[in-house]
């Protein structure tokens, strides 16, 4: 299952916003008891009162800083620094020898591209071990591409190490070293119990600065991930503006009880450095990940077999709120449902609106996915749903979700389509006439799905389906989910001229 956005046209932009902290100084200012005092006697007196200052009790600022400090000594020996060396693709030159080779012409080198070793270092949290084995966990993108893997302790110890398991879909990883040596575990917390103003330490090696302790608090919950990007869609980041830099990947970002809540994975900035906008994966998010990447070097996810997206904006998503009487609702809208899926076995159709998944409340299309992802798959879930203004409560036993075989399933995506109301800049961006009432097709799936294969195109609209005429997306939805019909005819306006165009489900 994967969210997507649709839309006839979507025209996107960046907000950056800077934050920054101020400081407030407080002056002491003496006063001279004696008007018309002499300038050293003045001075004398000020530095008198300027000395005094200290004095003021600092063992609450002691013992906030010893209390830093322990939390630095008990971290730091579980943060590694993981050395990898990849193999790249740089282009060749074409060389012209002014002479000819003495034995017979040789093969010249021609421009091309030749594979080359380069190195690159991240950071990652020893999080257990078993015998003489310990597990490093650490993000995806630091050893995706790896093919030698070594990693360095605090004290310079350094082990060759292999990579265990990937997990493209959160960005982590886990990597191995053996050894008889004893070394310290990192404690694992509970990111569920933060909130926004705790104090965290990001703990990594930045630049390869080996050991680098930052500070600062969680800014946010729940943010969103990189926009476009796959692991987005199944982690809810903890923000925080302790400082992350290039080289800090996998490391830890910790409570003040020196446990890990966090794995800082990325940053926005716009050239690469640290403006305070770091981002962590949630421990709590990776504790699932731990076992089965050190257990069966995989993780399984669980997999409903829809397409899902969030239409409370209806700049996107026109008319989809309002016509189905969701304004203000959470939870998901279900877009497509795969055929022969979990979802399409459990009765679930496009139209549908997941507003729980058992006790858990959906608010919107990415904690679906979350939720989704981590349910066990052959078990059985309910699923709630709003259908047509009425809750329907759907069991649907959950099945493995295949990476790999999702490309080839698209030819089963039903209808592979999206569409949206006729509002005033639809009509006017597409010079609908006045008289034209229905919905318009803002996108269409893979070029194998029904509606593609059914010459389905963006900008058509959609007048009428099996004969119902059809003027909002609740009678699009009412119409296409008519199962007494096992053909769908959708009779479109198509640049003002009437079409037919019929699919099988």
């Amino acid at each position: 299952m994967k969210r997507t956005t649709k839309t006839v046209a979507i025209a996107a932009g960046v907000l950056v916003v800077g934050l920054a902290a101020g400081m407030l100084l407080a002056q002491g200012r003496s006063e001279s008891l004696v008007k018309n005092q002499a300038p050293a006697q003045t001075a004398s007196a000020q530095t008198t009162s300027a000395q005094a200052l200290p004095v003021t009790d600092t063992a609450s600022l002691q013992s906030l800083q010893l209390s830093f400090r322990e939390v630095a000594q008990r971290i730091i020996p579980s943060v590694v620094e993981i050395n990898v060396t990849e193999m790249v693709n740089q282009p060749t030159q074409d060389f012209n020898f002014p002479f000819p080779f003495p034995f017979g012409q040789q093969q010249q080198p021609q421009g091309g591209a030749q594979r080359v070793p380069v190195s690159a270092l991240g950071s990652g949290i020893i999080v257990q071990h078993t015998g003489n084995r310990y597990f490093v966990l650490t993000n995806n993108h630091v050893v995706d591409s790896a093919t030698q893997v070594s990693v360095r302790l605090n004290d310079q110890r350094t082990y060759k190490a292999t990579v265990l398991g990937k997990d493209p879909l959160k960005d982590l990883a886990m990597v191995a070293f053996d050894t008889a040596e004893s070394i310290p575990v990192a404690a694992l917390g509970d990111s569920n119990s933060l909130q926004v103003g705790d104090i965290v330490l990001a703990v990594g090696n930045p630049f390869g600065y080996t050991d680098t302790v930052t500070m600062g608090i969680v800014s946010a919950l729940g943010r969103r991930g990189p926009p476009g990007q796959q692991p987005s869609t199944y982690t809810s980041y903890i923000q925080t503006d302790a400082a992350i830099n290039q080289g800090n990947s996998g490391g830890a970002l910790v409570n003040v009880d020196g446990e890990v809540v966090g794995i800082n994975t990325w940053i926005a900035a716009p050239n690469g450095g640290n403006i305070g906008l770091g981002f962590a994966i949630p421990i709590d998010t990776a504790k699932t990940d731990v076992q089965q990447l050190a257990t069966r070097g995989q993780v399984q996810y669980g997999w409903l077999g829809v397409e899902i997206s969030d239409i409370q904006d209806s700049a996107t998503y026109p008319g989809y709120a309002a016509d189905l009487k969701l304004q203000g609702v959470k939870g998901a809208m279900v877009m497509d449902v795969y055929k022969g899926s979990p979802a399409a076995e459990a009765g679930v159709l496009p139209g549908d609106y997941v507003t729980a998944v058992d006790s858990t409340p959906i608010g919107n299309a990415d904690q679906l996915t979350q939720v989704v992802g981590n349910l066990i798959a052959g078990r059985t879930y309910r699923f709630s749903v709003l259908r047509n203004g009425a809750t329907s409560d759907l069991r649907v036993k959950i099945g493995v979700r295949n990476e790999a075989g999702l490309t080839s399933q698209f030819k089963n995506l039903w209808p592979g389509m999206t569409v949206v109301d006729i509002t005033d800049p639809v009509r006017q961006q597409l010079s609908l006439p006045g008289d034209v009432r229905g919905v318009v097709v803002g996108y269409v799936s893979d070029q194998s799905t029904p509606a593609a294969i059914a010459g389905l195109q963006v900008g058509d609209v959609i007048t009428a389906i099996n004969g119902s005429t059809v003027t909002n997306i609740r009678e699009y939805y009412q119409a296409l989910n008519d199962l007494s019909h096992r053909t769908v005819t959708f009779s479109l306006v198509r640049q003002g001229t009437d079409v037919s165009v019929g699919l099988t489900r």
